[in-house]
């Protein structure tokens, strides 16, 4: 794989360098590198992002580091076992839980919502930082409307963290969620409301909220942008709704899914990663 000659593996955290620290230094290096550009191209081309990944993997699949940016690159390409497999293999490795929303939508994208739903109630969740439960508690409402579940996909997302002052990129991740939860379920009116809460907290455009809104209210999002446009800004004293913990408890993550999930039988052992390793081709 080509790599830019401006790369260099100083760019890569402190952290992930420390973990190469194991190895020959030329090897360290080159795999450092190789996970640079798993950074640098994961957003924009995930599929390459991917292919630095099995490099990486390649040159050093017994360090945590490259298990995990291998893990999140096959993800977000959408290669949902492959995913699955390294972040359980950096799981076992470093005894953290961080990307458990990860593997949890993971068993979504490979058709099983309701593993999905058993992990969103285990007790690795109490692990979590908000950040990341809130994200699982996105997947599950998801493992919800894949199951049909239209309702109990709303009341899953219904916490307090809806109502939020908070400029963390969760808060309008997870308003977004509730407004098209709400519009799954037929519920257009209190959607639009949510998609222009979601809006007003994604200052980045990361969700798309503002689309939704123009597009609930019948305009090309060219026209919703037009500053000579009728104001139809959201009045959050509107569209605020009671959102009692009595509903957050409602959904404890229970797990009550129909199956259960499988207990992991992988092992730490040689051979089993280099299966792993051996499956990824170029």
């Amino acid at each position: 794989m080509f790599i830019p000659e401006d790369v260099q593996a100083e760019e890569l955290g402190a952290e992930a360098r420390q973990e190469l620290r194991g190895l020959p230094k030329t090897l360290a290096d080159e795999v450092a590198r190789n996970l640079v550009m798993i950074g640098r191209t994961v957003d924009e081309d995930p599929e390459l992002a991917y292919k630095y990944a099995k490099v990486a993997l390649r040159l050093a699949s017994r360090v945590a580091a490259v298990r995990e940016a291998a893990g999140i690159a096959a993800y977000m390409a959408g290669a949902y076992a492959e995913a699955l497999s390294e972040l359980r293999a950096a799981r076992r490795m470093t005894g953290s839980s961080e990307h458990w929303a990860v593997m949890a939508d993971c068993e979504r994208g490979l058709g099983r919502p309701e593993r999905a739903l058993q992990m969103a109630g285990a007790d690795e969740v109490k692990e979590l930082d908000k950040a990341a439960q809130i994200e699982l508690r996105i997947v599950a409402a998801g493992a919800r409307r894949d199951l049909d579940q239209l309702d109990a996909a709303v009341v899953t997302l219904q916490v307090p963290e809806l109502n939020s002052a908070s400029t963390n990129p969760w808060v309008a991740r997870l308003r977004f969620a509730y407004a098209d939860a709400l519009a799954a379920a037929g519920r257009d009116d209190e959607a639009r409301d949510w998609f222009g809460r979601a809006a007003e907290a994604d200052t980045t455009g990361e969700t798309g909220a503002a689309e939704r809104v123009a597009e609930l209210d019948g305009l090309d999002f060219t026209d919703a942008l037009d500053p000579d446009a009728e104001d139809d800004e959201v009045d959050d004293d509107e569209v605020d709704v009671d959102i009692e913990d009595s509903a957050a408890e409602a959904v404890e993550f229970e797990g009550d899914a129909e199956t259960e999930v499988e207990t992991e039988t992988e092992t730490d052992s040689d051979d089993d990663e280099d299966s792993v390793v051996g499956d990824v081709k170029d």
